[in-house]
């Protein structure tokens, strides 16, 4: 039956006190705090004792209040790359570093998770969310709520719900049949709220079936009735678009503020009886709850105070959850490679020197520093071997940030000098600033800016042309050496996303040629138009400063690279995706690879077949050369020590240890649609997403579900499980594996379910539990895999319930859902 309890794991506050700072406030003040103050904060109540309290984005860091390299955050890896881990210890360990971050930046409530889900390769968020499949999501979005919130800092669960595309995601309504939504995208908030006590919860931008998500009924009547929610739920930024549908629905935030569709309209609401006062006082009581949790009531200390971890802590932590990540989808023996047996490594591709850490769009963030491939391999092998990098190919078309080392300020030191500027051309203020991306969401340092100058002394480190330029909405000046050489007007093309004007807005580039250590004044000029931009504007001015140095063409720089491979004693590619092509506010229009790199792949295996690939996306690519290569490491997005754990992965200092947590296609051929048409987007699938879907039409893909290799072997050798088993209650398997190859490692014992006559509609077959062996060459370990009850039931719409269809389960147990092993009967109900 439908769980109405009413009760969550969150931890209990006093109530009474909550009633009685709710009974000191008017009806005014009541309304005003159930908008935002600003961007990232809640008003202050000194009557209710309730201090500022601030939101970041997350979840690949804490970036806190300011977007930029002024206050750097530790970049932990992505979510599909903590999910390839399979692993929620390490998650909750993970979580509770990101609370110290959120302390250290004056955070109260972090963002994140996103346990939204991979319904199809094709969204553009994919890296931001964890899994295609609902219980390994909601397991994983549980371990990473439970360690946020262990540190007295609130976890946000977000998008609630089936927000899995950003196709026309601030208005698509999606038409989700009531299984579908209850078993797969409703179920790991189901599990994260009531089992690992969530404290807020962010509401969608997108309607579901008719309703839009800030005024849905599933707020009220599933969230916190069905499931006892009693935290905060919050809209997405600017999601919250009516006064009397939300006001009566149950969102508690209207954000950002102070602008909104609430205060005084809803104070009219309220006085005509269109919302009731009641309802805001449940608004301003769970915002007093939340508040009473992490500290933000006078008098209150909060429910907890987070661990404190050092910069080295840090880092060792996020170079060990990359490699946990990284998944050897294929491997002929190359891999890992002997150190003592090189002397020349060929490390060629577009991510090689600059590899992609994080995806774009609010999961960003600024680390203190990254480690690329090319950082991490050189060092590794320094005074052993001979290191050579080489493009390859261009992957973008767009002019690349400013920075070193051709950029200078006056004082001799590396990087810029921004200027603010008042209409009178008076210098208001100055500030050095090292990165190439600035914003100002938080307000200028001064009042009466006019316009913004970045200035730079750019130094040719080689001859050639080079590009320099801005990217921005708004008018843009270039001038070098004194002469205006670029005077643009850029805007946004029609229907673009917010965030895609914030990640890759239009450029103004002006080219010119530099001699070898000739040196230029550059002075990148932007006009603050409060009419251009429209809602980008409303968040404040942000651009960027763009340099590119001379480069060859693509032939050029494969040719180039061919010759280094065929020279190198092992090649390794690093390939990956842009921002252009994977990023919050778009979807993705192609899984290819961009640009030829493809091509780049399949001419460097040709003449070194020692050729390791290096695939550097948050989401699933096509590989049409994966039977020429020697090695396939998939490396998703993995945080500021990328290049480190890349290299104790490939010289077997550390195992890869993922396994993949979305299926990977061979082809773009019927695979989901993220685009709406008239504003619909239908889940015509049903059930039948990721692996369900392949199992279903018989498609093998390039690499099944829970898929990943070690450097050691491993034997499943048995299962034992109960031969009947009570309805409603969990299942316990043990399973026996043992390490039959010649080193220490890790395995992910995966169990499967199937109903085989059943009369219910089911997937072929659905993943229900999983767990971690680790052994020693030739030793046997024994996993206890726990079935949740859930996990074998199915959504009743005639009963409005979940039901048991009593019977026999199948239960299989393997490495991955294409290599089961051993399996179990388990009668389960009469």
């Amino acid at each position: 039956m439908t769980d109405t309890t009413l009760t969550t794991a969150a931890p209990a506050v006093d109530e009474a006190d909550i009633a009685k700072r709710l009974a000191t406030l008017t009806l005014e003040q009541k309304v005003r705090l159930v908008t935002g103050a600003d961007f990232w904060a809640l008003h202050a109540e000194p009557d209710a004792g309730l201090r500022r309290l601030v939101l970041s984005d997350g979840p690949a860091g804490v970036r806190g209040e300011r977007w930029d390299e002024r206050d750097t955050s530790v970049n932990v890896p992505s979510p599909t790359a903590l999910a390839a881990s399979w692993d929620p210890a390490a998650i909750e360990r993970l979580g509770a570093l990101l609370a110290a971050e959120a302390r250290r930046k004056g955070i109260d409530v972090l963002l994140a998770p996103t346990v939204n889900l991979h319904r199809t390769p094709f969204g553009g968020r994919h890296f931001e969310c964890l899994s295609e499949d609902p219980l390994l999501t909601a397991q994983l979005g549980a371990a990473y709520v439970t360690g946020v919130q262990s540190g007295g800092v609130g976890a946000c669960v977000k998008h609630f719900v089936a927000n899995d595309s950003e196709t026309e995601r601030m208005t698509l309504d999606a038409s989700v049949d009531e299984r579908a939504l209850r078993e797969l995208y409703l179920a790991p908030f189901d599990v994260i709220v009531r089992e690992a006590g969530a404290w807020s919860v962010m509401a969608a931008y997108n309607g579901v079936n008719g309703t839009s998500m800030t005024a849905n009924p599933l707020l009220r009547d599933v969230l916190q009735r069905e499931w006892g929610f009693d935290g905060v739920t919050m809209s997405d930024w600017f999601a919250a678009r009516d006064t009397v549908g939300t006001g009566n629905a149950g969102l508690d935030l209207a954000m950002p503020g102070p602008v909104g569709p609430w205060g005084d309209a809803l104070l009219a609401a309220v006085r005509s009886g269109a919302v009731s006062e009641a309802a805001v006082d449940d608004k301003v009581a769970r915002i007093l709850r939340l508040a009473a949790r992490v500290g933000a009531l006078d008098g209150v200390a909060g429910v907890a105070t987070p661990a404190h971890f050092s910069d080295a802590d840090a880092a060792a932590m996020v170079r060990a959850s990359a490699a946990a990540g990284f998944v050897l989808a294929a491997n002929d023996g190359v891999l890992p490679l002997a150190a003592a047996e090189l002397t020349k490594v060929a490390l060629i591709g577009p991510n090689a020197e600059v590899g992609r850490t994080l995806g774009g769009g609010s999961a960003t963030v600024s680390p203190k520093y990254t480690i690329s491939p090319a950082d991490g391999i050189r060092t590794a092998l320094a005074g052993r071997a001979d290191v050579d990098v080489a493009l390859g190919v261009r992957s973008s078309g767009r002019t690349s940030l400013a920075r070193a080392p051709w950029t200078w300020r006056a004082d001799g030191s590396s990087g810029v000098e921004v200027a603010l500027i008042a209409a009178d051309g008076t210098v208001l203020h100055t500030e050095p600033r090292t990165g190439g991306s600035f914003n100002w969401m938080a307000g200028f340092e001064v009042e009466g800016v006019a316009s913004i100058e970045v200035r730079t002394t750019l130094t040719a480190t080689d001859p050639g042309v080079y590009e320099v330029g801005g990217s921005g909405v708004g008018r843009f000046r270039v001038v070098i050496d004194g002469a205006d050489v670029l005077d643009a007007n850029l805007t946004l093309p029609p229907g673009a996303d917010i965030v895609e004007g914030m990640m890759t807005p239009p450029q103004g580039i002006h080219r010119q040629f530099l001699a070898a250590g000739e040196s230029v004044d550059v002075v990148l000029a932007h006009h603050i138009d409060p009419n251009a931009g429209g809602a980008l504007m409303d968040i404040g001015p942000m651009f960027q400063f763009n340099i590119e140095p001379p480069h060859g063409t693509d032939d050029e720089e494969i040719d180039k690279a061919v010759a280094l491979a065929a020279a190198a004693d092992v090649a390794i590619l690093v390939v990956g995706t842009t921002e252009e092509v994977e990023s919050e506010g778009f979807d993705r229009s192609s899984l290819a690879l961009p640009g030829r790199q493809d091509e780049l792949v399949s001419r460097v295996a040709a003449v070194n077949p020692r050729t390791v690939v290096i695939v550097n996306s948050g989401a699933p690519v096509l590989l049409p050369w994966a039977d020429e290569v020697a090695a396939i490491l998939m490396t998703w997005f993995p945080g500021q020590e990328f290049g480190n754990a890349l290299a104790d992965v490939l010289l077997g200092d550390v195992e890869p240890g993922g396994r993949l947590p979305v299926t990977w296609p061979t082809t773009e051929a019927g695979l989901p649609s993220p685009t709406p048409i008239d504003g619909h987007l239908s889940y015509d699938e049903g059930l039948y997403i990721g692996y369900r879907w392949y199992e279903k039409i018989g498609r093998t893909p390039a690499f099944s579900f829970g898929h990943g290799l070690g450097y050691t072997t491993w034997e499943i050798e048995t299962v034992s499980a109960p031969d009947a088993a009570v309805a409603g209650e969990p299942i316990e398997l043990i399973v026996e594996a043992r390490n039959t190859g010649d080193r220490s490692g890790k395995e992910v014992v995966q169990v499967y379910a199937s109903r085989p006559g059943g009369a219910v509609e089911r997937p072929a077959r659905w993943l229900v539990g999983f767990a971690a062996v680790e052994a020693a060459p030739g030793a046997s370990a024994s996993a206890t895999v726990s079935i949740p009850a859930r996990a074998l039931e199915h959504w009743d719409a005639d009963a409005q319930a979940w039901a048991l269809e009593a019977g026999t389960f199948v239960l299989e147990v393997g490495r991955s859902l294409a290599d089961l092993r051993v399996s179990a009967d388990v009668q389960v109900g009469n």
